[in-house]
Parts: C-alpha cells; sequence; structure tokens
C-alpha cells in the first residue's frame, strides 16, 4: 500500500509543466530523428505537434525594479533584470542543460552552478559550455510592472531579432 501522506510527498522529485513539455519535446524529436528525419526537419515536425499542447496567454508581473540587479522568481522560472536603463526577462534555466543558473551580485553576473557558464546582466554569453546567450522572454510595460510574457521565449541563435529586441527602455 502506498504512503499518501504529505510529508511522503514532499521527498518526491516534482517536474514542472516547462520540464515536461522540455522532456516530451526531446522525446517526440528522437522519435523523428529515429525515422530519419534531419535535425531542422525533426524539430519542425516536433513544433508542430508539441506547441498545441503548451498554455497560451501566461504572463507574470513584475514591479519594475528600482536599482540595476535580478530578482529571480523560481516557481515561475523567471529572471526579471535591471540594467544600464533596460529591464529583461529572462528563463530561468541555462541553455546549456536547463540547471537553475544564479546572479553573482559582486560580479553583476549570472553563473550556471553545474558547468560554470557566465553571462552578462544583459544575457549575452561570456565563458563557460554554453554556445549562446540566455533565452529572453517577451517583455511590456504596464504602468509601474514589466510583464513577462513566458509564452514568447526567444533563443538567440534561432530568434536573433526577436532576443536583441526582447527588453523595455526605462
Amino acid at each position: 500500500m502506498s504512503d499518501h501522506r504529505p510529508e511522503a510527498c514532499e521527498r518526491c522529485p516534482l517536474e514542472t509543466r516547462r520540464d515536461f513539455m522540455r522532456d516530451t519535446a526531446a522525446a517526440v524529436a528522437g522519435v523523428f530523428t529515429a525515422l530519419g528525419l534531419g535535425a531542422s526537419e525533426a524539430r519542425a515536425m516536433t513544433w508542430r505537434l508539441v506547441t498545441p499542447l503548451r498554455n497560451r496567454d501566461e504572463e507574470h508581473a513584475y514591479p519594475i525594479p528600482a536599482a540595476d540587479g535580478a530578482m529571480i522568481d523560481k516557481q515561475n522560472q523567471v529572471i526579471v533584470v535591471r540594467w544600464q536603463g533596460k529591464v529583461y526577462g529572462f528563463n530561468l534555466s541555462c541553455p546549456h542543460q536547463n540547471t537553475a543558473l544564479h546572479w553573482e551580485p559582486e560580479d553583476n553576473q549570472f553563473q550556471c552552478p553545474k558547468h560554470h557558464s557566465r553571462y552578462q546582466p544583459d544575457g549575452i554569453f561570456i565563458s563557460g559550455r554554453a554556445t549562446r546567450g540566455m533565452d529572453r522572454f517577451g517583455v511590456r510595460r504596464d504602468g509601474d510592472n514589466v510583464v513577462v510574457d513566458v509564452d514568447k521565449c526567444y533563443r538567440q541563435d534561432e530568434n536573433a531579432a526577436e532576443w536583441t529586441a526582447a527588453f523595455l527602455t526605462l
């Protein structure tokens, strides 16, 4: 008989919706690759199949930071950064292997604790095993808040123009 006490559940690894979607997309892409599709064809086919499963209109509002620095929302896997007159929204996961990034305030940099990739406050890759900048979310201003649209995630290597434009100017 299984143990249904809450304390037993606290020890169970929980998977977020974003983790589930990432893992599902990777599995589907693997199947298409095994069937002989090229990597880009498998990625395109996977995107068409998995995208309808995603929640739509998932946005999170945060107060615009008063000073330069980073605010991390672990629950929603969002990082909000104010840096040199701009505000950015980032995915909390390192683009190398999806480990949660840490903000290093003494260096004004992000660092991945797993393989030590480092990023500038604007998400630009500095060094380490990653090969691109941090993933940026679409952002817009709503009064004194920045609204981060997690359904609009831009990769520097795949959506260069959108990635470059994904910030607010204060």
